[in-house]
């Protein structure tokens, strides 16, 4: 019985762990018009006896501007285009600040953020981030990383039921994506790390002085000579292996 048991658990794992992998897949291609985080946004809001209406437009990468996608990189993962998922410098250097400070440094790359607002819960645990491992792992050997950066900017959450850069664009600054000021992508990038106490129309000083930083950052990356670099940064195995007879 045991045996037959485990059997059982093993196949229904196994059978999990491969539909996982052709759902990212599908999306290398595929634009779901929801992800995770706006349901449980609506789930939470519904259970509280809100109402909640969310906001997503969804833009193509050629469509998204250049001063955002750069402004996002240089705010939230500078080695974007170098590392295959999981940044290590800068989780080392988060878990010395966590272990010397009262305050808590995350270290998640874009793809990780990705894998979070797409697939998972947004609530920390050892659970979730371990299932953010896989899909991050998966996501990065399937997706290019112009099609990471393009759904994490259709993705992210930008405000009170504000998903992606275009519903960003329209409800901190009443225009549309494509027509964002450089100095208005510095304010949407430094609003990230809170967007739900954070304004990036009525910025704080803090806001202000993060962006002004990221425009820096911006600069010192290359600005859109960065994103050349994105267009065919696979690992070197694979590359390998999509050129081999």
């Amino acid at each position: 019985m045991l045996k037959k048991l485990l059997r059982t658990l093993s196949i229904t794992l196994f059978s999990l762990l491969a539909l996982s992998i052709v759902v990212v897949l599908l999306m290398r291609w595929v634009n779901l018009p929801f992800t995770a985080l706006m349901l449980e946004r609506q789930i939470a809001a519904q259970l509280e006896g809100q109402v909640y209406e969310s906001q997503r437009t969804w833009i193509a990468w050629e469509t998204l501007p250049d001063n955002l996608k750069m402004a996002v990189i240089a705010g939230e993962d500078q080695h974007f285009a170098n590392h295959y998922g999981f940044d290590l410098v800068a989780i080392r250097a988060a878990l010395t600040h966590n272990q010397n400070s009262s305050t808590i440094r995350g270290a998640s790359t874009i793809s990780q953020q990705v894998a979070k607002n797409i697939f998972l819960w947004s609530s920390r645990s050892w659970p979730r981030k371990a299932l953010e491992a896989w899909f991050t792992l998966w996501i990065e050997l399937l997706w290019s990383k112009e099609r990471i950066l393009e759904v994490y900017l259709n993705s992210a959450e930008w405000g009170p039921g504000v998903f992606g850069a275009e519903a960003a664009a329209q409800y901190h600054f009443q225009t549309a994506a494509a027509y964002l000021s450089n100095q208005q992508a510095y304010l949407l990038a430094a609003i990230l790390p809170s967007p739900l106490t954070r304004s990036a129309s009525q910025p704080n000083a803090s806001t202000l002085q993060r962006a002004h930083w990221i425009g820096r950052q911006v600069q010192q990356l290359g600005a859109s000579h960065y994103l050349n670099g994105l267009k065919s940064n696979y690992p070197k195995w694979l590359i390998d292996i999509k050129h081999s007879p």
